[in-house]
């Protein structure tokens, strides 16, 4: 049974979140205070979280920063912000999903399993690169590649068909199949984190390779340049 950890301060959200998870199945707990936050997520190790960005103490996007230093556990975070560019921010600083308030709970639950439903084990190993989807890890010639799960996710699609080119929506109709009125831009927020974390490994950010008014592509032969 998957764990879910509900962070927010508004406790009939909270509850009635925890009631819609509950009744498809998961486990759930709830944290009210973000100071609290970190130190349960480091101990308690949950599948998923759900946090609000306005908490007491400490704010959500603080606490996803210091979650990814040792985590890439799921996180989708909820707020009143509604702009693109709040979205976009917060998904440059970790997070795997946005959500803005108000939301429907049953919609936040349908997200929760899109993103869990792809952790199914298998690991594939070409020219170097080796992903373990049952771990959701990356190695590349050795050296791991930390992604969040919606990065993992990105990395997979264009790993298992190498060359081909996917659309942003494309892109987004696989990591988010029920995407609403996201918009496919938040494709290029992503690509352009795990092009950072493959140029701090020391190979070329190319390997996710960009074709101009396309989309984007695997491209191994950048790991011989």
């Amino acid at each position: 049974m998957h764990r879910i950890l509900i962070v927010e301060d508004d406790f009939d959200i909270a509850e009635q979140l925890a009631l819609f998870f509950k009744a498809s199945g998961f486990a759930t707990s709830h944290i009210a205070d973000g100071a609290l936050v970190v130190d349960w997520v480091n101990n308690n190790q949950p599948d998923a979280i759900v946090m609000d960005i306005m908490l007491p103490n400490q704010d959500g996007v603080e606490c996803m920063k210091q979650i990814r230093q040792f985590s890439m556990v799921p996180i989708v975070m909820v707020t009143a912000k509604v702009a693109e560019a709040d979205r976009l921010k917060g998904l440059e600083f970790g997070a795997d999903d946005y959500v803005c308030k108000p939301f429907s709970a049953a919609e936040l639950v349908m997200r929760i399993k899109a993103i869990l439903r792809r952790c199914t084990p298998s690991q594939q190993e070409q020219k170097g690169v080796i992903v373990n989807e049952a771990e959701i890890s990356i190695r590349i010639v050795g050296k791991s590649l930390a992604l969040t799960k919606v990065e993992f996710d990105i990395f997979l699609l264009l790993y298992k068909a190498p060359s081909r080119v996917f659309s942003r929506q494309q892109i987004l109709d696989f990591i988010q199949p029920d995407n609403f009125d996201i918009s496919d831009r938040v494709i290029d927020s992503h690509i352009k984190n795990i092009r950072k974390k493959i140029k701090q490994l020391g190979f070329s950010a190319k390997l996710i390779g960009s074709v101009y008014g396309a989309g984007y592509r695997y491209d191994a032969q950048q790991l011989d340049t």
